[in-house]
């Protein structure tokens, strides 16, 4: 048997995810924590990063890093009311660097909070009713949910499921509870467990999806495990269920690779806690805590097979799956604008520009959402694509609430290019510490230049989903872009092309390690192609598969063009 790694050493030490935290956190002479607490502190909802922009100089002045921690919140389904928002926002202004940012999990995260700080942060976040939990970490992470609730009543039957789910997966460990929220341990008691996890959790992180077609905006193929609703007039009946789905890589390891889920059957909503626990011990028992780069459960099924896992599932029920039933995805992105939904109440999503909620550049998002807030009476949905829907909107409210998004400049999405309004980028620098290239701070400049190379050829409306990451982890779900660019040193990126508008086929590499204008002069001739032999409705994805120019072993080879 292979040795266990490092970090399952970590684990099985820490006294249920205690360790050393208390230490680190009054240690005065560093704004750092113990290395085997910067593990541990995930499970917590925080990573400690520092600021990459002055990694050098602080070096060269003999000072350490610049730390601080970015906390994330658990919020299954991305819900919040007016006065959480404006809870969070004052959050962010106080303890963090003036932001808040919106997750592709649906989730808020607080960047800049330095070590003092944590424990007040974390502590203010719970008074305003939301954790952060199992936000990050060897466990079940936040629970995504089809973020638009316009269609019928069903969309929230299905919030509904995801909340008791995730509060179902949630650890039990009271360190959370003692650590920040100072809650007393009582002895004498019984021993404390980890009934669902055991002592060393899962060997890396798992995460869960539900969808609700027509609509695929949360890509739930991309998670361990994939609810699709299934509804029959209006009425949910249950779910189709995914397995393997997983974005992460890392580049020139063949072993490593992004994966889709495969449907594997039909649950009712009454079977949906016993099937999750069932695929998530599976991966518990089984998935590799050797190697972590191979240790979700993607690899776990394809090392093992998919009809191992299947039976091993059904084994734990004590029952078989049903057949999977009919569905159709026809889309993966938002719906922007003002839609009415079922029960006469309109929903206005806005486009948040790789969400980041700031004052920045003349735009005051982060003002302008205070000020919505503070009138509001509906509640706020983020999105699986970094956007956000002011929802619950009564008929009557509506011109109030356009006036506000006028006067702070939150009305882009009227005016902005479908490829500006898809896009997704991660954070990457200058505090991800794997980053490898920019993502976050380049997509603005990079937009700009897609654009003009799209006006050249009449696409300027054309729908194609452009994704960016400062490395090959996943975390703007790259693998799933029309276009993606994936990170590999500064400046430079693979080129990915070819994935579908539905979220149901990965992009493959189209040319490794190039740089910008090696990347427009490579695109340039790709679009000409589009503009002139796509079909009508046809989408970019779809055209380059059918046109041969992404291909296995095949691709169609279009001559450069010299940029003009």
């Amino acid at each position: 048997m292979n040795a266990l790694s490092p970090v399952e050493k970590i684990k099985a030490e820490s006294r249920y995810l205690r360790g050393t935290i208390v230490a680190s956190m009054t240690d005065v002479v560093t704004g750092a924590i113990a290395e085997a607490d910067t593990q541990l502190i995930k499970f917590h909802g925080s990573y400690q990063q520092d600021d990459r922009d002055l990694r050098e100089e602080r070096r060269q002045q003999k000072l350490e890093a610049a730390y601080s921690f970015m906390i994330r919140t658990r919020l299954p389904g991305g819900v919040v009311t007016p006065q959480q928002w404006l809870q969070l926002d004052a959050i962010a202004t106080h303890y963090g660097n003036g932001t808040l940012r919106l997750t592709t999990r649906q989730a808020f995260q607080f960047h800049g909070v330095i070590k003092r700080e944590l424990k007040p942060t974390l502590q203010a976040i719970n008074t305003a009713l939301i954790d952060t939990i199992a936000a990050c970490g060897d466990v079940n992470r936040n629970v995504l949910v089809s973020a638009n609730p316009v269609q019928s009543r069903a969309h929230a039957a299905v919030y509904a499921c995801a909340v008791r789910l995730s509060e179902h997966l949630k650890p039990r460990s009271r360190a959370y509870y003692e650590l920040w929220l100072d809650e007393q341990q009582i002895g004498g008691g019984e021993e404390e467990s980890e009934p669902l996890y055991g002592a060393t959790y899962l060997p890396r992180k798992f995460k869960i999806g539900f969808a609700v077609p027509p609509l695929n905006d949360i890509d739930v193929f991309a998670n361990d495990l994939g609810l699709i609703a299934i509804l029959e007039e209006d009425e949910l009946v249950g779910f189709n269920v995914s397995v393997g789905g997983g974005l992460g890589a890392t580049h020139g390891d063949a072993a490593t690779y992004p994966r889709l889920g495969d449907v594997i059957g039909f649950i009712t909503p009454e079977q949906l806690l016993a099937t999750a626990k069932a695929a998530l011990t599976t991966q518990r028992d089984f998935g590799n805590r050797a190697e972590r780069k191979r240790a979700r459960l993607k690899y776990t099924i394809d090392d093992r097979g998919l009809a191992w896992f299947v039976a091993e599932i059904e084994r734990r029920l004590g029952h078989v799956l049903q057949p999977a039933r009919p569905y159709t995805f026809t889309h993966n992105g938002d719906r922007f604008g003002w839609i009415q939904g079922y029960d006469g109440r309109w929903h206005l999503t806005l486009r948040i520009e790789s969400g980041r909620v700031a004052d920045r550049d003349g735009k005051p998002c982060l003002s302008g959402l205070r000020e919505i807030a503070t009138v509001h009476r509906g509640d706020f949905r983020l999105t699986a694509n970094q956007n956000l829907i002011i929802a619950n909107v009564a008929a009557a409210d509506r011109a109030e609430i356009d006036a506000l998004v006028s006067r702070y400049a939150l009305d882009g999405f009227r005016r902005a290019s479908p490829l500006r309004l898809y896009a997704l980028a991660c954070v990457a620098l200058p505090t991800c510490a794997l980053a490898m290239a920019e993502a976050e701070r380049y997509l603005p400049e990079l937009l700009l230049q897609l654009e003009a190379l799209l006006d050249r050829h009449g696409l300027r409306d054309a729908p194609i989903l452009l994704r960016i990451s400062g490395c090959p982890n996943g975390c703007s779900r790259p693998y799933l872009g029309e276009i993606a660019l994936v990170g590999k040193a500064p400046g430079r990126y693979n080129l990915m092309l070819g994935a579908d508008f539905r979220g149901q086929r990965l992009n493959r590499l189209y040319q490794e390690n190039i740089t910008e204008p090696e990347i427009l002069a490579a695109l340039d001739p790709v679009f000409a192609c589009y503009a002139g032999e796509r079909g009508e409705g046809e989408g970019f994805g779809d055209f380059l598969i059918r046109a041969g120019v992404i291909a296995d072993k095949t691709a169609r080879q279009i001559p450069a063009q010299v940029l003009t």
